[in-house]
């Protein structure tokens, strides 16, 4: 089969496609012949070699990724027969593999899928969405919110700006550049403002009138990050999930002083991982079963942006730079 690997920790040009045997599912695991695979921002800063939430970094070579959606088309021993043949979308969890034709997991990891739901979206949701529904779990929101989302044409933005829609919040989009400030307006955002221009924070003020920000889901931090908080008023809440506004190799997530969220009447914290899975009650396979039941009926939409899989060097560099739209997607 052909698949990405890295051998060297570094930029992304030391992805390499290139010829590596087939891989054989083991005891209770099942092989996937892949159709789509994820691609995280997390998956530039663990190519540089960082940890990221994991102990250490992978040993190399390593073929990254760890979201695949395709075919079951090899069982190991012991694995469910019925599972032969299946379209399945699987998130493979601490063991990548995932930017390859063949993808080796454990079979209780799999999620069948409906006929009509595409390859890529279910690849989308069952990273992106259940992290999506796990943010959620942190705050209510209906007509009297007002939620503003940093980095609202991305793949956990654009499903953000659903949601609050959905939910009756009036909602503020912000993104980089004419086109993404096109799509988050498109995508049914009340407000799309351009974060690059100095004034946005002045537009954002003018379109709520006396309202202000109930909550901010920031996964940019940084100048935007901060602005997008001073929008908040007394009881608003802060919820952090990134900080790819000041560079995720190097950066760090926005956070204040109990002293500033005191005088401001605010809350800020992080809601990622064990917070997540605490919130969750532990089981992180049921928000991958509600996000994607989101996405079969379409109460979400995510929203794909796809690369060959030969060319996953030059995904990673589009999402370095913020030229993507979406959750990233390699179709091989």
């Amino acid at each position: 089969m052909h698949a990405v690997r890295l051998h060297a920790f570094g930029p992304a040009e030391n992805l390499v496609y290139e010829e590596v045997p087939d891989p054989v599912p083991g005891p209770g695991q099942v092989r996937i012949a892949v159709t789509a695979a994820g691609v995280h921002l997390l998956d530039t800063a663990l190519r540089e070699g960082l940890p990221g939430p994991f102990p250490a970094p992978a040993p190399l070579p390593t073929v990254p990724g760890r979201e695949v959606a395709g075919t079951v088309d090899a069982l190991g021993e012991g694995a469910d027969p019925s599972w032969l043949g299946k379209r399945v979308v699987a998130h493979l969890g601490m063991n990548p593999g995932g930017y390859a034709e063949l993808a080796v997991t454990d079979a209780a990891r799999l999620h069948a899928l409906p006929g009509h739901l595409g390859d890529a979206e279910a690849v989308a949701m069952i990273g992106t969405g259940r992290t999506t529904l796990g943010i959620l779990l942190f705050t209510e929101l209906g007509p009297d919110s007002v939620a503003v989302v940093p980095a609202a044409a991305g793949g956990i933005g654009t499903l953000l700006v659903q949601y609050a829609k959905n939910a009756g919040a009036t909602v503020v989009g912000l993104a980089g550049g004419p086109a993404k400030v096109a799509r988050v307006r498109e995508n049914g955002a009340d407000l799309a403002v351009d974060y690059t221009r100095p004034d946005w924070p002045e537009r954002v003020r003018a379109h709520l009138g006396d309202r202000t920000a109930t909550v901010v889901f920031d996964s940019v931090g940084g100048d935007t990050g901060r602005a997008a908080v001073d929008l908040l008023g007394t009881g608003g809440q802060h919820l952090v999930f990134g900080w790819s506004g000041t560079g995720l190799h190097d950066g760090r997530a926005l956070t204040f002083t109990e002293e500033e969220l005191t005088a401001r009447g605010i809350t800020s914290g992080s809601v990622l991982g064990p917070v997540m899975i605490r919130k969750a009650g532990g089981d992180v396979r049921a928000l991958e079963v509600a996000a994607l039941a989101a996405a079969s009926d379409g109460t979400l939409r995510p929203a794909v942006h796809r690369f060959p899989l030969a060319e996953a060097a030059k995904a990673h560099r589009a999402l370095e730079t913020r030229g993507t739209t979406g959750k990233v997607v390699l179709v091989p």
